[in-house]
């Protein structure tokens, strides 16, 4: 203990146990003797670090004096091992730890059998009632059903023997070598958001498009000379004939790699020529009428009102509490915007996209709690029959404990049972109703519909979606996928839905080995049966019902020893309900289906998936597929087969290179990027192509859409149908998208603070895409960690960052600061309505009051400003906050 010199106790004073902890306290140590040898350590550790020993009572207590200290105290002890204070009692447990059965599941039938025998009891612990169904499984698979599983539904961190009681306890993870309960060491800091930059590193030779001068060829970070003599960092860019372009590194974000569908590389564009402006303002008029439909679903979103639900009450704790795995980092910031975006009185419409297997469920039962505990009802619509049981099992096991009524609608259900669901659904008994298409029907009526969850939205149909379009006027939309399809990626990155990205695998999870083959008996013999040799199970996945006898029987000839069965979408509800749950309790080794197995099977102890024919699935489903397998802390294995290379187009090449590609964990994300590149992002209100990205690459299509929403704004748009409310969502949007920031600072990541030149443009780059102040503030603490304290430089960059946001909220699309003076350049367009805004009516009242630092003047038809005693890039941009 180290004594609190502020509370007056002198440095000279002895370090005393009883002076802090008080005579009555009573001291628990597992090993005391180690403890106190310990102190003795620790304390000649520091005294030969010490230049005056003589200080060192002031701060380490002795084992004799920490034992003077605890003379008159009460001390407990799991071990009679102190000599000087020996035991006065000694309490004796006759217990003993669980036996190791190494899922030797014989032994564990046989033990359980001679326990009954002795007179002992045994019960196995267990929170999951399947667990517990599957052991009893087992035993009657090996010929030991006179094994009696008793459960209780609790758990332990380890079972044990009393010997005394005659009780055995014994826990299901131990018993199938599972862990009861994950933990993270350290917490990861990750951004909420993913962009696109982030996935998309530059390298030299990568095309890229400037928004001003189109396509060329990126050559690196380069050091260039300003007009003073300065040297400044800049990215350097060479284009036709060897034309170069220094672009600042604070106009980054007006550069973006050329993404486009079809793989071909780009025309490089002459400077100065016209060609590229000419083809710029070509897909501006062909994206401003889908520009104005954009703007009207965003301002009709902005400007409704929904339900505000109310703050987490104690039982959302008790519930997130409850679960059983330690919350990985991105599934905390995900759990928390949503629940912000629920206390909003805005409609909810949030994407939530992460891999399989790495939490998004848990996300959406608390989202859907939430909702049922302010009285409101829930919708999850998933696309499968499987998928809704898979669900129905999880909602119900972490719900069971609480007030919430859960229910399911699919194809298995009768016309009774269903009958009965929309009469307790349409009275509110209902609080949570999982089901397919099947729920989408006029007989399923809500009575107070709060919140609906839509898992794997890829997988609805254009008619699906109008319907639930209409659902969710004022209704919050969560929606779960793994790989959103293109459209609805576009969406969220433009910003038109929330995005937040679960990327974090849960600890012990490790990447599944992706390999294509051409199609070999060889490899199908070799993989199912290094899958079995180690009591793994396997799917043959074939997407045509026909064929799946014959590979049946192609599996069985090839490994005799292997449990065969086969499902598809085409047999009766209840038989392919039964077929799942018995390859789920390992009735049998390989499961040969359709892709019916691509959503909601959540099966451990399948490690191993053969894809056929996998140049007929598209990216998002190999995807899919593959999640199915590694879904527990074992190594897992996809195979996709396919004809020979020469035989396979270049799309399907593309997709299988890019599967075998992005097989690390969390990749869910790049791979829908992927799907983006390959298939090209479309019309994004519409069915057909735009036919433009492929001359100018995905993101600066977008940002031409954004600037055609700029220049239909700057037109004085009013769009059809829109309520007064709604049109002042569109008149308050901002009036620019970007200023231009000159400065006579340095303002950069010196060489000698940040020495790679990839990392530089790494971090510029990301620095670039920040969005508000807690955002630039995270990245200072992360560049402060790794690199050291910021150097001038580096801190007037996070500087120049801060003003072009203010630059941007007023209107200026021009900042110089120089001299001590700071000149600003209004909205270039004199017909602008940004002139009758309130923010610039505002603006005015505020500089007009103090003429002596604020000049305003008429510049080349536009409207300028001088600001006076601006000192540095620090003042300008609270010159500017304060405006």
């Amino acid at each position: 203990i180290i004594p609190d010199l502020n509370a007056g106790i002198p440095a000279s004073a002895k370090v005393s146990f009883a002076r802090f902890a008080g005579a009555d306290a009573s001291y628990w140590f597992y090993d005391a003797d180690f403890v106190l040898r310990r102190v003795n350590d620790i304390r000649r550790k520091t005294l030969s670090d010490m230049e005056h020993p003589e200080e060192i009572d002031s701060l380490l207590t002795s084992r004799n004096s920490l034992l003077t200290d605890l003379s008159e105290s009460r001390i407990f002890t799991l071990r009679d091992n102190l000599p000087e204070r020996p035991a006065e009692v000694n309490v004796k447990f006759s217990t003993a730890p669980q036996p190791k059965f190494n899922k030797n599941f014989e032994m564990l039938a046989d033990d359980m059998v001679r326990n009954a025998l002795r007179g002992y009891d045994t019960y196995i612990l267990s929170e999951n009632k399947a667990q517990v169904e599957r052991l009893e499984n087992i035993f009657h698979q090996i010929g030991r059903g006179q094994a009696v599983v008793r459960s209780l539904s609790t758990t332990l961190h380890e079972g044990f023997v009393d010997n005394d009681l005659k009780l055995c306890l014994y826990t299901d993870h131990q018993i199938f070598d599972r862990y009861q309960r994950y933990r993270i060491n350290g917490e990861i800091r990750r951004d909420e958001q993913m962009t696109v930059a982030e996935l998309n590193q530059l390298r030299p030779g990568d095309y890229v498009v400037h928004i001003d001068h189109g396509v060329g060829r990126f050559d690196g970070l380069v050091k260039i000379a300003a007009g003073d003599g300065r040297m400044q960092e800049a990215i350097k860019l060479v284009y036709k004939d060897g034309d170069v372009l220094f672009v600042n590194v604070h106009s980054l974000h007006r550069i973006s790699r050329y993404k486009s569908g079809d793989g071909e590389p780009p025309k490089v564009y002459k400077l100065g020529n016209g060609a590229w402006q000419k083809l710029k303002n070509a897909t501006k008029k062909a994206v401003k009428d889908i520009s104005r439909e954009l703007i009207a679903l965003y301002a009709k979103r902005k400007a409704s009102k929904g339900f505000a639900f109310s703050h987490d009450s104690y039982l959302q704790h008790e519930l997130e509490a409850s679960f059983r795995w330690e919350d990985t980092p991105d599934q905390q910031s995900a759990t928390a915007a949503v629940k912000k975006d629920m206390e909003s009185d805005q409609p909810m419409d949030r994407l939530v996209c992460g891999d399989v297997g790495f939490g998004k469920t848990e996300v959406a039962i608390r989202a859907a709690f939430k909702a049922a505990v302010d009285g409101k009802q829930v919708a999850v619509l998933v696309p499968t029959t499987i998928l809704a049981l898979q669900h129905y099992r999880s909602f119900t096991e972490r719900l069971r404990d609480f007030p919430v009524r859960v229910e399911y609608i699919n194809r298995t259900k009768s016309a009774k049972e269903v009958n009965r669901i929309r009469e307790e659904l349409a009275s509110g008994r209902i609080d949570i109703l999982i089901g397919t298409h099947k729920m989408l029907g006029k007989q399923i009526v809500f009575r107070d519909l709060g919140l609906l969850i839509i898992d794997e939205e890829q997988k609805f149909g254009v008619a699906a979606k109008e319907k639930l379009t209409q659902m969710s006027v004022s209704v919050d939309t969560l929606t779960l996928t793994a790989t959103p399809i293109p459209r609805t990626l576009q969406f969220s990155l433009m910003g038109s839905r929330d995005l937040s990205v679960i990327s974090t695998p849960p600890p012990n999870r490790q990447p599944i080995l992706t390999e294509s083959h051409a199609f070999s008996e060889e490899i199908i013999r070799d993989a199912i049966e290094a899958e079995l040799a180690r009591g793994g199970q396997v799917y043959f996945v074939h997407n045509r019902v026909e064929d799946l006898v014959t590979l049946q029987g192609l599996i069985t000839r090839l490994c005799p020893k292997a449990r065969v069965a086969v499902g598809h979408g085409k047999m009766p509800a209840e038989q392919l309900e039964k077929l799942i749950m018995d390859f789920i309790y390992g009735e049998f080794d390989v499961l040969v289906s359709t892709t019916i197995v691509e959503n909601g099977i959540d099966i451990p102890n399948a490690n191993t998936i053969i894809v056929d024919n996998a140049q007929n699935f598209g990216l998002s489903d190999l995807h899919q597929l593959r999640g199915r397998v590694g879904r527990s802390n074992q190594k897992a294995y996809c195979y996709l087969l396919s004809p020979p290379e020469e035989m396979l187009s270049s799309d399907a090449r593309r997709r299988l290179r890019a599967i075998e590609e992005f097989s690390d964990l969390g990749s869910g994300f790049n791979i829908a990027m992927q799907d983006l590149d390959i298939r090209g992002a479309g019309n994004l209100l519409g069915a057909e192509q735009s036919g433009f990205i492929a001359d100018i690459g995905f993101e600066t299509y977008q940002k031409i859409m954004n600037e055609a929403v700029a220049e239909l704004r700057a037109e004085g748009l009013h769009v059809p149908g829109l309520s007064d409310d709604e049109q002042e969502v569109v008149e308050q949007m901002r009036f620019i998208d970007d200023a231009h920031i000159d400065i006579e600072v340095e303002a950069a990541l010196p060489d000698a603070y940040v020495a790679q030149q990839a990392e530089r443009l790494k971090l510029y780059r990301e620095l670039d895409s920040t969005k508000d102040e807690e955002a630039l503030q995270a990245f200072e603490s992360r560049l402060a960690d790794r690199f050291g304290p910021l150097p001038r430089a580096a801190k007037e960059l996070l500087n120049v960052v801060r003003l072009r946001w203010e630059a941007i909220r007023l209107g200026m699309e021009r900042v110089k600061v120089k001299n001590g003076l700071m000149i600003v350049h209004f909205v270039g367009e004199e017909n602008s309505p940004f002139y009758k805004s309130e923010a610039f009516m505002t603006l005015l009242q505020r500089v007009t009051k103090h003429p002596d630092r604020f000049v305003l003047k008429q510049h080349n038809n536009s409207l300028a400003m001088t600001v006076r005693n601006v000192k540095d890039v620090e003042d300008a941009y609270k010159t500017l906050q304060q405006l």
